[in-house]
This record gives structure tokens, C-alpha cells and sequence, in this order.
């Protein structure tokens, strides 16, 4: 008998994480055939919806209901395994533990590991003490001078996509920079920036209850023209105003062969981080690697979709398995850890 799938899309926060996920949701949804499908949309605001299809129409069209009735129609639907498809960081967390109490079990990473990874400085610290190399840095609060080596990179502690993120060369730039990262929250992270280099990242899949790391993908970095990644990197919108995903562009990212010499380095720091961090079923690490192929720990992004786009199921497809395959190996340690049914 298929399993029934719920999955759960949407962003009690904002429109922009509620498309992301509903762009990431719609790829997962029409890739794995073979499951009875469902779908919750939480939209901004927390109403919950129950809609057919993800179409915006479709959407729109779905009554709302409080959270209370939409946990009682969950029970009703006989949902075996939750996929989690929300950004925002409620949907990374809080959405998680609310099926870890009802008992329903879900592909991916646990709540607390998401917390931890959505902290950029509690993730460093943490892969940090298990030996994996970070570069320097340090926590502010405010814009008040500090002593630091330039140049450093300037992001928010809490924030992805690289959301107020700036490279700061010269002293006169630093106010600018912090305040720019501390509109997206209270902290800013100041690293120390890495000199190019590469820049990879790393996915990690588990398998039997074994790591098996995947190839890597690289992104077009360049230590004149593009020495960070921006927002414009990752993100845009077409000119109907619909959002894509721009570092699925060959110009932007591509898979590095497995026998590159930088291979066995990286995959063996993401080792490190993922069990450091207590990731299961799958993890995603980015890789900063300086002029001597030091690779440098930059940050996690513990999620996988499971649309054909994701980054992990992009990896996988290079190794030779496809999102199907990468879906049923999830489940299937949800089999071993004794949480399915």
C-alpha cells in the first residue's frame, strides 16, 4: 500500500517564504508519484489551508481554517510521513515539533538541529569544537567600532539567501555593513573574509545509517568581480514577477567531478559538521576554499525538498540517484530509527 504523504508548504511570516516554499513544493509534489499526496498551506498570518493543487488559484480557492481544525483534519487524512517544505524559520522549527507532539514522523532534520543551524553563530561554534575550520569572527549587537583585521564579511546571525550580507574592505564601510545585517536582527556575525579560492558546497546523505557524501557543486566566485555571493546569486524574478531560481544557472553553479583533489578534504569537514550538529537522514554545508585549498566552514543549510531543483537532490542526480530513490532512502531510516509505522 503507497504511503500517504502530507506536505507542508507555506510561511506563517511573510509572502516571500511562503512562494519559496510553494516554488519548491510544486517540483516535490510532481516527482514523487506512486504516494497518496496531500497538501497544508500555512499562510502568512498562520490560517491554514487545504488546497488541491499548489497553483496560486488553487490556493486562493481553499477555505481557511484555524490551526486547531487544520491539526484535526491532519488526523483524519491517516498521514504516514510529513515533508516539511517550509523556509522561514517557525516552519523550520516550531511546524516541526507540532508533528514530533502528535507523533507523526517527517523526513529531514529534527527541530532543535534546525534552530541550531538557522544561528550562524551557534553553528560555527559548534563545528568549531569538533575540528572543522571557521574562520575568525565574532558576534555585534550594534554598529560601535571594533577591533578587526579587514577585510571581513558581514552577515546577519539569522537570516539565508544572503540577505544583508556585505564585504567590507575599508574601516569607513563597517557602520554601513552591520547596520545593513542587524535590519534582518538583532546580531550580526563579523568574519574574517577568506581569500579565493573556491567555493563549494557539500551534501551529505545517510544511507543504512552510513554518510555517503555527494559530489559537490561549485559557484561562480571570482576574486575581483564576484568575491562574495549575493541574494542576486540565488534568487529573481522573471518578468511577470513570478520568483526562479538563478543558482541553477550553468553559468552559476555546477557539479565538481568526484576525483578533484578538493573532493576527499571537503567531504571530510562536512562529516565532522554533520555529526557535530546531530543532523539526520541528510545535511548541506558551504565551504569557503583559500589559495592553498584550506577548506573553511562558512555555513549549514540542513533542508532538502525533494523537488528536482533542491540542492541535494541536484547532487544525488550527479551520483547517479534519482529524487525518488533519494525519498524512499529518507523514509526508509525513518524505518530504522523506528519512528515509521
Amino acid at each position: 500500500m503507497a504511503l500517504t504523504l502530507l506536505h507542508l508548504v507555506g510561511s506563517p511570516v511573510d509572502d516571500f517564504h511562503a512562494e519559496l516554499s510553494r516554488l519548491y513544493a510544486a517540483g516535490c509534489l510532481d516527482a514523487l508519484t506512486g504516494y497518496e499526496s496531500h497538501v497544508a498551506y500555512v499562510a502568512p498570518g498562520g490560517g491554514w489551508r487545504f488546497p488541491v493543487e499548489l497553483t496560486e488559484a488553487a490556493v486562493a480557492a481553499a477555505p481557511e481554517t484555524s490551526p486547531a481544525d487544520a491539526i484535526a483534519h491532519v488526523a483524519s487524512l491517516g498521514v504516514d510521513v510529513i515533508v516539511p517544505q517550509m523556509f522561514c524559520l517557525p516552519g523550520m522549527t516550531a511546524y516541526r515539533s507540532l508533528f514530533d507532539v502528535l507523533g507523526i514522523p517527517y523526513v529531514g532534520n529534527p527541530a532543535e538541529v534546525m534552530a541550531t543551524a538557522a544561528d550562524k553563530a551557534k553553528t560555527r561554534a559548534i563545528v568549531a569544537a569538533a575540528g572543522v575550520a571557521v574562520p575568525e569572527g565574532r558576534v555585534v549587537y550594534d554598529d560601535a567600532p571594533v577591533e578587526v583585521s579587514l577585510p571581513v564579511v558581514v552577515k546577519p546571525v539569522g537570516s539565508d539567501n544572503s540577505v544583508g550580507v556585505s564585504l567590507v574592505r575599508y574601516a569607513a564601510e563597517y557602520g554601513d555593513a552591520v547596520r545593513a545585517a542587524l535590519e534582518h536582527g538583532g546580531a550580526a556575525l563579523v568574519e574574517s573574509y577568506v581569500e579565493l579560492g573556491r567555493e563549494v558546497r557539500c551534501g551529505i546523505v545517510v544511507r543504512d545509517g552510513e554518510l555517503v557524501c555527494l559530489p559537490l557543486e561549485e559557484y561562480a566566485v571570482d576574486a575581483e568581480s564576484k568575491p562574495i555571493r549575493g541574494r542576486d546569486d540565488k534568487l529573481a524574478r522573471t518578468g511577470d514577477g513570478d520568483l526562479y531560481l538563478v543558482a541553477k544557472e550553468t553559468t552559476r553553479a555546477w557539479i565538481v567531478p568526484t576525483d578533484d583533489p578538493m573532493t576527499e578534504r571537503v567531504w571530510a569537514a562536512a562529516r565532522r559538521s554533520h555529526e557535530a550538529l546531530g543532523c539526520r537522514h541528510y545535511s548541506l554545508f558551504d565551504f569557503r576554499i583559500d589559495p592553498d585549498g584550506m577548506p573553511w566552514f562558512l555555513e549549514a543549510g540542513p533542508y532538502c525538498s525533494f523537488a528536482p531543483t533542491s540542492v541535494i537532490a541536484v547532487m544525488a542526480a550527479a551520483a547517479g540517484v534519482p529524487v525518488t530513490d533519494l525519498f524512499a532512502d529518507a523514509v526508509a531510516e525513518l524505518h530504522l530509527e523506528g519512528t515509521q509505522p
